[in-house]
């Protein structure tokens, strides 16, 4: 394993990376609150993650990640009670866009996707924990934890806490960042409200108790890495510490990665601007899921990432300039031999690629190792100083690339026609017409017809007609 470098929010500093197990990571990831679609700026972080542990398996690293679904709190409860169903009901299609969108973007399954509500008994267990070393008090039937029993508390946000009056309580799950105070572990159920009978009373568990439970329950007392959005950090993931080292004693997590967030034209994204996307909005708009995917990871996550359309054309053009070059190693016909040069030069992207990875996950850095790799293989292609054995090193680089961004293979109509947009009517773009057209070239080369033969069915069910011109180009129109 290379030298990885992470930015802790806990130490403020840039630390090198040493799992606790050797050959072992173990991460817990702040996901979605299932009350609505989650939107592009939400995917800006959990894309991150996805690359986070992309880049820890390629690094020969085993990585135990679980991902919480946040299936009860104040949100989902009133939009549950307003459309009179349960909240499994309600949360339940969300759950399952959210799932789909994962896979639209090419994101890994984390090893578990976790429900809030299926661990109510962890949960009950960890407040009798808190509440055997008096950590929390009682008040009209919820339950709080005392901040000032824990003299640590701040110490991941850097929130002031002076000024702050002992025993004042905060009851909603979410507040302004300076409100630190008391927090509700577990919520007194009010009329109409779900709630669970349990052995410390009837009711609901806060938001911030969830994390605590569930993490601790699959991954140990003490995780590797914890990660999320930058907003989460107060009071979320300080209330996390709190509740798990007052009920443990012990560290709870040993690095904390936070992304930065996501702005919209230079703003803050709100519906009430107008500029608030979600991922099946862009697909609505004909976006490729390839294109959302390259642009949310090609910031480096600790960067503020502006989200522009011009910047998404501008990522499908990037994804597309990288498979036109894969079409071009396929089908164009080198001269025999290799060239020592070309394999070093696509040894050393592979070295830039990995090291800005290493440091603190920096894409942007990866990016270039990359495009650089694919310029002066092009240039050395028109030269005709690229030979047929300089395909395999350069594919390789490629291929090292794919493993973390995910974007060389086009399945981006399979993906938008499973999710009901596109489908096979929908026009491509004239470099995907090309790249395809490419495709079939190679596949013919090499005598594969088959697979010829449907990539040709395939543009003319998408409106393409090819036509063969003697002198082997071909020609194509739109019907």
């Amino acid at each position: 394993m290379s030298e990885i470098r992470f930015q802790n929010t806990l130490t403020g500093r840039v630390e090198p990376f040493v799992p606790m197990r050797p050959g072992e990571v173990r991460i817990y990831t702040c996901g979605p609150t299932v009350y609505d679609y989650a939107h592009i700026g939400n995917f800006r972080t959990f894309v991150f993650q996805d690359v986070l542990r992309r880049f820890l398996e390629m690094e020969g690293l085993r990585v135990e990640q679980v991902m919480n679904l946040t299936d009860v709190d104040d949100r989902i409860i009133q939009n549950a009670a307003a459309a009179g169903i349960g909240i499994r009901e309600y949360t339940e299609k969300y759950v399952k866009a959210f799932l789909e969108d994962m896979g639209a973007l090419g994101m890994e399954r984390p090893e578990k996707i976790v429900r809030a509500t299926d661990h109510i008994e962890q949960m009950v267990e960890l407040v009798e924990r808190l509440a055997a070393k008096t950590f929390t008090y009682t008040s009209d039937g919820s339950i709080y934890y005392r901040i000032a029993k824990f003299p640590a508390y701040g110490r991941l946000s850097k929130i002031d806490l002076s000024g702050i009056q002992a025993g004042a309580r905060v009851e909603v799950d979410r507040y302004e960042k300076a409100d630190a105070r008391d927090f509700a572990l577990w919520k007194a159920p009010k009329p109409g409200e779900h709630f669970w009978e349990t052995r410390i009373g009837p009711g609901r568990p806060g938001w911030h108790l969830e994390c605590s439970a569930m993490s601790m329950h699959y991954l140990g007392e003490t995780l590797d890495i914890h990660t999320g959005g930058i907003d989460l950090a107060f009071p979320h993931h300080e209330n996390e510490i709190a509740q798990s080292e007052g009920a443990t004693g012990k560290p709870f997590v040993r690095y904390w990665l936070h992304a930065e967030h996501l702005l919209v034209d230079g703003e803050k994204m709100s519906k009430s601007l107008g500029n608030f996307y979600t991922l099946r909005d862009l697909f609505s708009k004909g976006h490729k899921p390839s294109s959302i995917r390259y642009l949310l990871a090609s910031v480096p996550y600790r960067r503020q990432l502006n989200f522009t359309m011009e910047g998404l054309q501008q990522a499908a053009s990037s994804v597309e300039r990288l498979r036109n070059f894969v079409a071009r190693l396929a089908a164009e016909k080198f001269l025999p031999g290799e060239t020592p040069a070309m394999a070093d030069r696509a040894a050393r992207a592979i070295s830039q690629f990995e090291s800005g990875l290493g440091d603190d996950l920096n894409t942007a850095q990866a990016l270039a190792a990359v495009f650089d790799l694919v310029r002066d293989a092009n240039t050395a292609m028109d030269r005709g100083e690229f030979r047929a054995g300089d395909a395999a090193p350069v594919l390789g680089a490629l291929a090292r690339f794919d493993r973390i961004f995910a974007v060389l293979e086009d399945q981006d109509a399979a993906k938008l026609r499973a999710l009901g947009y596109g489908g096979a009517g929908a026009e491509l773009a004239d470099g995907d017409v090309e790249r395809m057209i490419a495709e079939r070239q190679a596949a013919r080369a090499r005598r594969d017809f088959t697979a010829s033969d449907h990539v040709r069915q395939e543009l003319l069910e998408r409106g393409i007609i090819l036509e063969d011109m003697r002198d082997g180009t071909v020609r194509w129109k739109r019907k």
